[in-house]
């Protein structure tokens, strides 16, 4: 009789391991994507300025790698079936197209610079100086590949895609950088004093 309960029990044990991990993905994909919205377009490059980059630096350093990694992989799928959740694309692109524009080489850096920026602070002891190097190496990483992409989209050199694709975003970036390293690190303390 105890056999066939907990063999009962199990198919209900089970969904409850899985479901707060992708109810926190889902949340955490949803986060990023309304970050991603917030965006200015400037007229010498076609890549926004957004608050997306500093979301996967912030889901990178609040969630583990293996769960910010899918957040983003969620995000990157969801962009690709067509929903709304990319900053708006040069020429009405959306949807998967939107995954082979300008801006594709950022988008497809996400998942692992979200895994890098938590795996870094994870190991570094989770102080903020370990959170403000780890966002850096989770941008540089976003902006690299995303100026990578730009010269082979726009058959340039590196250097010229570097102007276009990386430097005129480092300032803001490092901005991005602090305030994500600062709300992570708070929330580390928050939740340190309430356990």
């Amino acid at each position: 009789m105890n056999t066939d309960i907990s063999v009962s029990q199990a198919p209900i044990a089970a969904p409850a391991a899985w479901l707060r991990p992708v109810g926190v993905a889902v949340a955490a994909s949803a986060f990023v994507a309304a970050c991603a919205h917030v965006a200015l377009p400037l007229g010498f490059t076609p890549v926004p300025l957004t608050f997306g980059p500093f979301a996967v630096l912030l889901v990178g350093l609040l969630l583990s790698p293996r769960l910010a990694a899918a957040s983003l992989a969620a995000y990157l799928a969801e962009g690709a079936l067509g929903l709304p959740v990319f900053a708006p694309g040069p020429l009405g692109a959306s949807g998967f197209a939107h995954l082979l524009g300008p801006t594709a080489g950022y988008l497809l850096a996400y998942p692992a610079a979200a895994a890098l920026v938590s795996a870094l602070w994870r190991r570094a002891g989770r102080s903020f100086p370990a959170a403000l190097a780890a966002a850096s190496a989770g941008s540089f990483a976003i902006l690299f590949c995303g100026a990578l992409w730009l010269a082979v989209l726009s058959h340039s050199s590196v250097s010229a895609a570097l102007g276009l694709g990386l430097l005129p975003f480092l300032p803001g970036d490092a901005l991005k950088v602090v305030a994500a390293a600062a709300l992570a690190h708070r929330f580390q303390r928050l939740r340190r004093h309430s356990s």
